[in-house]
């Protein structure tokens, strides 16, 4: 999961932007090569016709927009901070869902109706009716939040450890039977205490709120960290953990005979009092589901006395607990005025969509069917266009079982189809991950979370509501990241593609990256030579790979500021906290590459032909990587990846396949674009760092032959453009 920190620091603005980005165009004509170049080696692309991938730069490549400080929206959308954004060539664009890694509801509307009228609580929808221009909106806290941690949680903290016996936390109400139409023990509702360390456990408080639990055990778990990797252990019920016809209040119970070593204990909650909450009988949500005020966890002494282990405060430094849903009731004093998602209306009509239909999302994990139904009615009255809708954002980072974000997924669909049958939904936009995610193994030991989410679908007749599967990529750990990591990235992303096709994703299902990124965390690296040659790799061999659509993040200018090994930056530019722009950043050369050298847009459909080369290092390490296109003016492009470090490689490139002929080679003109280390040097100094030189592309005209050696610089990415021979 990547963690969006707001701005806080301040770059240096280190040289005149306009004259530091005007491309120096370098022509050298070079003599036909016609005698055979020994010390080349070579790339080989498979040209059959029948192992081509075809695709659509227009919707295969694209970028983001991501959450802002609300200070910053007006220059994010100047026309000049747009015309830098955009001059990175990406096509689509995908409007990220930030509120839902912060556990708040999202009001993709300023305007509209609560649930609970003139107090202005409950739960809101967003007026259907274009009326006032959308520039702006906002999440909002939820004040029965139950997990301590999340993204941007330095002042935020759950109400079952806070202290306070009048605050609560309640779960989703629409994971209960009234909604989901099933039997709540098929969708139970847990709550984890995590102490860190191993406590002696025997004894538990539960202060129970309305609804309750008639039915629930009380669990510890053995294996490693039962958040984090949960499928490397199981939870064991405590002698008398089990509790049937449950009565609500807050007695201690004796959980064993003596006790247990456990750090994380779990309450697994599967029949409910549905007795109404604080908010009353007058909507059936408020009746359903459950709801604790407070939790304690410990062990008696000799003498009979219950010790309470858990820290109970109101911030990060209470035990931190994790719950399976939450209420999306709020109220309007919640709003988080500082963090802005932008507005439908500004972001549809500011330019930053390309003039290509955008893929948006709609809250579901804190959200509600019906303000998403609106959320889609209003974008499509006002006439935008929408690409794709993904379905809530990171349910596995918010630690959902796959069974409940299946059942609000289909409550989702059905209210978003009866809008608009047309509409192609998808998610679960998996956190940022190299492996299968992992959950509690269910009944029969199954912990693929996708696979159980694909099950489900199945199992209701569903499947057709899942158009597309999208994740994050976000491949390496921040503060551990070498150079040789980037002989991993391609396979990394083939893996990942491999495993979810393996959890059950039918064929016919593309698959998207839809945010991507070196890292989850800023790392210096990013700003690096390093990511740009990661980018195209990135890219590259995800399409090669099946991939349907990669978007990288984000487009919008974020300001320097500090990470492992120093600072750096998300986006394409070294900016200063007013967003300020002084230079480009590596994988603002890269993304010009990959958009304007390697394809074209607007051009309509390449061919993306099988590649490889035998560039490879003593262990054995591919030390170039190539990606052949064909586009559709006939031209072929090939972009290779140089990751060595130290030296330049000097390569053939042959076209094999092609109509069933023999080998062919690029034969006349051909346009040879590169950037790397020596046309882009990262300085890290603190607050003041920069790169020296910051580009630009290095462009050279050739004329090959059919023995035509190409140079490629050291840790470099360069595309080649143009005819091949016989065609």
């Amino acid at each position: 999961m990547r963690t969006r920190v707001s701005p806080r620091h301040v770059g240096r603005a280190t040289r005149n932007v306009l004259a530091r980005t005007a491309e120096i165009v370098l022509v050298a004509l070079i003599a036909v090569i016609t005698s055979p170049i020994a010390a080349a080696q070579t790339v080989v692309i498979d040209g059959a016709v029948a192992h081509a991938i075809p695709f659509d730069p227009d919707l295969a490549l694209g970028t983001s927009i991501d959450i802002l400080p609300s200070k910053l929206i007006d220059k994010v959308y100047s026309e000049d901070i747009l015309k830098k954004s955009l001059s990175a060539g990406w096509g689509p664009i995908t409007y990220r869902q930030n509120t839902e890694l912060t556990i708040a509801a999202w009001h993709w509307n300023e305007y509209g109706t609560w649930s609970e009228g003139s107090a202005q609580s409950g739960y809101f929808v967003g007026n259907v009716e274009p009326r006032e221009f959308l520039r702006h909106s906002y999440g909002y806290d939820l004040p029965h939040r139950g997990t301590t941690r999340s993204d941007d949680a330095a002042t935020k903290y759950s109400r079952l450890t806070d202290g306070d016996t009048r605050s609560y936390w309640k779960s989703n109400p629409y994971l209960s039977k009234r909604f989901t139409g099933e039997d709540d023990a098929l969708h139970p509702q847990w709550i984890v205490v995590d102490f860190d360390t191993p406590q002696a456990i025997d004894a538990i408080k539960i202060n129970w709120a309305a609804p309750y639990a008639r039915k629930y055990v009380v669990q510890y778990w053995t294996g490693e960290d039962a958040i984090n990797k949960q499928g490397a252990g199981t939870w064991t019920t405590f002698a008398n953990g089990e509790v049937s016809g449950g009565t609500g209040g807050n007695e201690v119970q004796r959980l064993a005979p003596a006790p247990v070593k456990a750090r994380f204990v779990r309450v697994w909650m599967t029949e409910s009092s549905n007795t109404c909450d604080t908010h009353g009988d007058g909507d059936p949500r408020n009746c359903v589901g459950y709801a604790v005020n407070e939790i304690y966890l410990g062990n008696f002494t000799a003498g009979g006395e219950f010790v309470d282990l858990v820290q109970h405060a109101k911030g990060q430094n209470q035990t931190a607990t994790y719950v399976s849903s939450m209420d999306p009731w709020h109220s309007v004093g919640d709003i988080e005025a500082s963090r802005d998602q932008t507005g439908f209306d500004l972001f549809f009509t500011s330019g930053i969509t390309n003039k290509l239909p955008a893929m948006i999302p709609v809250s579901l994990v804190y959200g509600t069917p019906e303000d998403s139904a609106a959320e889609i009615a209003y974008i499509e009255k006002r006439g935008y266009a929408i690409s794709y809708v993904e379905m809530g954002e990171e349910p596995d980072g918010e630690f959902m079982l796959p069974e409940d974000y299946g059942a609000l997924y289909l409550q989702w669909a059905t209210a978003l189809h009866r809008v608009d049958p047309r509409l192609r939904l998808g998610g679960p936009v998996f956190t940022g991950s190299n492996e299968d995610i992992q959950a509690w193994a269910d009944g029969s030991g199954k912990t693929s979370w996708l696979g159980r989410f694909i099950d489900y679908l199945k199992s209701h007749g569903r499947l057709g509501d899942l158009a597309f599967v999208s994740f994050e990529h976000y491949p390496f750990v921040p503060c551990e990241i070498a150079w040789s990591d980037l002989y991993r990235e391609p396979e990394l992303v083939k893996h990942i593609l491999e495993v979810w096709r393996a959890d059950g994703v039918p064929a016919n299902v593309p698959l998207m990256i839809t945010e991507s990124n070196v890292s989850w965390e800023l790392t210096q690296p990013m700003a690096d030579t390093f990511a740009a040659l990661w980018l195209a790799d990135n890219a590259g061999a995800f399409l090669a790979n099946g991939g349907a659509a990669f978007y990288h993040s984000p487009i919008q200018p974020e300001p320097l500021r500090p990470g492992c090994h120093g600072w750096s930056t998300y986006g394409n530019f070294v900016a200063d906290e007013k967003l300020e722009v002084s230079q480009y950043t590596s994988q603002y050369f890269a993304s010009q590459l990959i958009n304007l050298e390697w394809v074209r847009h607007g051009a309509g459909v390449h061919q993306l032909f099988p590649a490889s080369a035998d560039v490879l290092d003593d262990a054995g390490h591919a030390l170039v990587t190539a990606y052949a296109v064909k586009r559709p003016d006939g031209e072929w492009s090939v972009m290779l990846v140089n990751r060595d470090a130290s030296n330049a490689h000097r390569v053939r490139v042959v076209v094999k396949n092609v109509d069933g002929g023999g080998e062919r080679a690029f034969f006349g003109t051909v346009n040879m674009v590169t950037f790397g280390a020596e046309q882009y040097v990262w300085h890290p100094e603190g607050a003041s760092s920069h790169a020296d030189p910051d580009g630009p592309l290095r462009r050279t005209t050739l004329q090959a032959g059919k023995d035509a050696g190409f140079e490629l610089p050291r840790a470099s990415v360069t595309v080649l453009r143009g005819r091949i021979s016989g065609q």
